[in-house]
């Protein structure tokens, strides 16, 4: 039978001349062994099958009851040795037709066991009846609770007992039923979520009932692909009847459900006309209005306005339009739809004081979709530094999602606004660099009218014949070559251009304006590029990723690469350089697999590592040995090549590899690269402790935080930057504890408890930060391995695989501060743990105050394949805001702080769980 089929298919038991079967499935739960007093009183019980090892071997009786009377004679399953649960898996042919079976018929089901020489003893009994209360044959699987040590009788045993709402497992086989017969509506991915709670719900109630269950499952009669239900025949039973589809519950069809309110329509027209604009320009609101004005500017940006919020909002927008932070709530309270209404908004968008750049980024979220709106927030970032925007640049890459994407794709050709102002003069080695990719660009402004895979597939072509090409060509000495004076295309815009760029930069779209800013900066060129390349990869099943959006990322990024190609001469040289470090990447995922398939322990694989470090001949790249690169990681580090004997891998479960590059400068530089791990979830978080750490600065408060760099290059593998520090946990074993372990490294006779002022200054702030900031970002699994520590104070976190409050432990504190860490400022009595208070409280403050720019930063990752914010995209940005607890006045505030901090350092299931980590370790190593 169809899913969507309204007929019900049936025979009538009466016309069945076929035997009856019945499968007989698994035994779930334990049995109980007697006790001592039942063993001396019978001792044979120690040779029953209960004493046996395994599962003793049982069988199943199957016999057909019908007014108390025995129909037929028993049927049993034949003999199977069990080994870890009892599990027949056998049909029974009992010795009945469906037409000489009585409505009342009940199949009794007995379970035995080898009691002693020629004795069986029941081990429990139950039974079933073969019709339902409606007079239908059963089918499908059924669960049946056993009654122990009885023989199944159908007054006393009963499988199914009555539904009195305690019972789960009945509760829910009847919703499973009805689902199945249509009489609920049908949502796959739901439903697949609920029959996946049922079984646990199932398993639980098995478990905790310490019955045992026996599974049996009756036959579905199926004739040319039709099922049919066994009725049982009754007079009148044939007559029609209208099956209600949603069970009881009545439709009545609305015509004006999900219709426009002609009323409110009506109203919000006539209060937003432009007669009344005139009216409105000389409006002053009085004190009462005023207060919930002020009410209303400060409401977070997840704040949804009400109807009539949002209309004093647009009765005073004259008056509010010197409010630089009312505007984003102005332009929420618009109906786009309208033309009028939109076309006024526009006309007073133009008069409104400029909102700041952080503000503006709120602008560039899913909620802003008029073109000329996103075009003014552009513009209003075009006056932030090269600096702020590259701390906003992973959510500015997220926000192309919600750019027009035809908008987006057209301007693929338009490339000549990229190229520097009074970069006019012609050199031969970069006319001749330019070459292939200028065929490239010709070839894709030929195939912009193509779609779907031959799209992906031009790009995807063009990038790897242009890489190649650009490999093959670019001699390595020049890419780094510094500017010369006497060339006119090297040297910088001067500030007779600079106007002429602003200008520029409030006129193009979000994409233009990127890659208008990273032609003109190599460090913002390096991390777009990145940016850009995880995203136009092929996503794993389970990843939202719309096919538009990734060719849309990979417009995005072959338009910034023939920008680089057709720009200024330091333009030309970030383009070559970018296309060397993605061969880098691509060598070094090589090297990685190449030592993953080695065979062996950690040790092996280390001397497999460095040999193929040291021969330039297995690779396409000498890894000892190499040109001058900018390392993706950090761009303004330039390196030579990586030292083969300190490459080594760490101990876990990806094993990363510890790299060890030489610099330009002489030096070295440390980072790890993981392969089979991805970094983006890391990365964002060090991008908002980066962010926060800024932040706090320019209020004069340094908390000595150490956002270390982490890039990732793809979405399995990345940089992250290598600090040199130690593990609390190894400092609290090695050391004894964290003073030890400062009066060893940074020992000092006037300093407080013997340790140099400066280091104890150091942790004390960094505890600080960090304990506000993991708390904000819901940063879970915090444990003493993830918390490191350096010789000169810094205490830093890492690992941020749960995120958002989630954490794998049960109750966790709101922030990790343990009693170890308290000790190492003097004790819960020093001025020191004072001291550390003190500037949680600062910290908390001033954060509070840049909550907004937090918050919409989370607000343009929601459609990110960040994979804690995936599980719950919609509730993000308000897990984040109500950690900021924005109801609270600072006062409050404060005190809610100091509630946090006392909860955390009192938090006694947090050392528990510190100690059962510990354990785990110990067994690990």
């Amino acid at each position: 039978m169809e899913p969507d089929s309204d007929k019900f298919w049936y025979v009538h038991s009466c016309d069945l001349d076929v035997g009856i079967q019945v499968k007989i499935g698994t035994l779930d739960g334990k049995r109980e062994k007697p006790n001592y007093e039942a063993l001396l009183k019978n001792p044979l019980l120690k040779y029953s099958g209960l004493y046996q090892p395994g599962c003793s071997d049982l069988y199943v009786s199957c016999q057909v009851y019908s007014d108390d009377r025995e129909l037929t004679l028993p049927v049993r399953t034949s003999y199977k040795p069990f080994s870890a649960r009892w599990n027949w898996n056998e049909w029974l042919t009992l010795p009945l037709r469906f037409s000489d079976l009585p409505r009342n018929a009940v199949l009794a089901l007995t379970i035995y066991d080898t009691y002693g020489p020629r004795r069986n003893e029941p081990i429990g009994g139950t039974t079933i009846s073969f019709f339902g209360k409606h007079g239908v044959f059963r089918q499908g699987i059924h669960d049946l609770r056993v009654w122990p040590n009885r023989i199944a009788d159908h007054i006393l045993t009963p499988g199914k007992g009555q539904d009195h709402g305690k019972d789960q497992m009945q509760r829910l086989a009847k919703l499973a039923k009805k689902h199945r017969n249509g009489q609920m509506m049908k949502v796959d991915w739901l439903d697949r979520l609920t029959f996946r709670e049922i079984e646990l719900i199932n398993e639980q109630e098995k478990r905790s009932s310490n019955s045992m269950y026996l599974i049996v499952e009756f036959p579905r009669v199926e004739h040319e692909g039709v099922i049919y239900s066994i009725v049982w025949w009754e007079r009148g039973g044939d007559i029609e009847y209208e099956h209600r589809t949603f069970g009881n519950m009545v439709r009545i069809p609305d015509p004006e459900i999900e219709l426009e309110n002609l009323q409110e329509a009506k109203h919000h027209r006539l209060a937003r006309s432009l007669r009344s604009g005139v009216t409105d320009r000389d409006l002053k609101p009085n004190a009462t209005i005023r207060d919930n004005l002020h009410t209303i500017m400060e409401y977070p940006p997840t704040k949804q306005l009400t109807s009539d919020e949002q209309d004093m909002v647009w009765k005073y927008r004259f008056y509010l339009s010197t409010q630089k932070k009312v505007l984003t709530k102005f332009l929420k309270c618009v109906n786009w739809k309208l033309s009028g209404e939109a076309k006024q908004a526009i006309e007073l968008l133009g008069r409104w004081v400029p909102p700041d750049a952080d503000d503006a980024l709120e602008l560039l979220g899913p909620g802003f979709t008029h073109p000329d709106v996103r075009r003014y927030a552009v513009e209003r970032l075009s006056i932030a530094s090269d600096e702020d925007l590259l701390l906003y640049l992973l959510q500015l890459v997220q926000a192309l999602k919600y750019e027009a994407l035809d908008n987006v794709d057209m301007s693929l050709c338009d490339v000549s606004h990229y190229s520097s102002a009074n970069d006019t003069s012609a050199d031969t080695c970069h006319t001749e660099e330019r070459s292939p990719d200028d065929s490239m660009q010709v070839k894709l402004c030929e195939s912009t009218g193509s779609t779907g895979g031959d799209l992906t597939q031009s790009i995807s072509s063009s990038l790897e014949e242009s890489e190649a090409a650009t490999i093959q060509r670019s001699p390595s000495s020049s890419l780094l070559a510094e500017p010369d004076s006497s060339d006119p295309s090297a040297t910088a815009p001067d500030s007779s251009v600079l106007p002429e760029l602003a200008e520029m930069d409030a006129e193009l779209d979000l994409a233009s304006f990127l890659i208008h800013r990273a032609t003109r900066n190599p460090t913002l060129a390096n991390y777009l590029y990145w940016y850009l390349l995880v995203e136009c990869e092929d996503q794993e099943a389970g990843l939202k990723h719309d096919a538009k959006v990734r060719e849309m990322y990979m417009w995005v990024l072959q338009r910034f690469k023939l920008a680089l190609q057709q720009g200024s001469r330091e333009a030309r040289a970030s383009r070559c350089m970018l296309t060397r470090q993605h061969h880098f990447i691509d060598q070094l995922v090589a090297l990685v697999k190449t030592v993953a398939r080695e065979s062996g322990n950690r040790m092996r694989k280390i001397e497999k590592l460095q040999t193929l470090l040291a021969d330039s001949e297995n690779f396409k790249i000498n890894f000892a040995n190499f040109d001058h690169l900018a390392l993706p990681l950090d761009c303004e580090v330039i390196v030579t090549g990586i030292v083969p004997e300190r490459a080594t891998l760490f101990k876990s479960a990806l094993e990363p590899f510890r790299l060890t590059f030489n610099t330009v400068s002489g030096g070295e530089y440390i980072a790890i690269f993981k392969h089979g791990d991805d970094l983006r979830q890391d990365q964002l978080i060090i991008q908002i402790i980066t962010l926060m750490d800024r932040l706090l600065r320019r209020e004069n408060l340094d908390l000595r935080l150490t956002p270390y760099k982490v890039l990732a290059t793809s979405s399995k593998h990345g940089f992250v930057q290598f600090i040199e520090s130690y593990a609390v946990a190894d400092v609290l074993r090695t050391e004894g504890g964290i003073q030890s372990f400062f009066r060893k490294h940074a020992p000092s006779e006037t300093g407080p408890y013997g340790i140099a002022a400066e280091v104890m200054d150091t942790y004390i702030k960094s505890c600080a930060g960090y304990c506000v900031i993991t708390y904000l970002l819901g940063i879970g699994d915090r444990h003493l391995d993830n918390l490191l520590l350096t010789r000169n104070g810094n205490l830093f976190h890492i690992d941020f695989g749960y995120i958002l409050g989630r954490d794998p432990k049960p109750l966790p504190p709101p922030m990790k501060l343990s009693k170890e860490m308290v000790e190492g400022m003097g004790g819960a009595q020093s001025e020191h743990y004072h001291e550390f208070r003190k500037l949680c409280y600062t910290a908390f403050h001033q954060l509070r105050r840049h909550a907004n720019l937090i918050l919409n930063l989370f607000s343009l990752m929601v459609d990110a394949n960040v994979p804690d914010i995936a599980l719950e995209p919609d509730k993000t940005v308000k897990k984040v805001e109500d950690k900021f607890r924005l109801d609270l006045s600072d006062e409050e505030a404060v005190s809610y702080m100091q509630g946090l901090i006392d909860d955390s350092v009192n938090a006694v299931v947090a050392v528990v769980v510190e100690q059962l980590h510990k354990f785990a370790q110990y067994i690990r190593k």
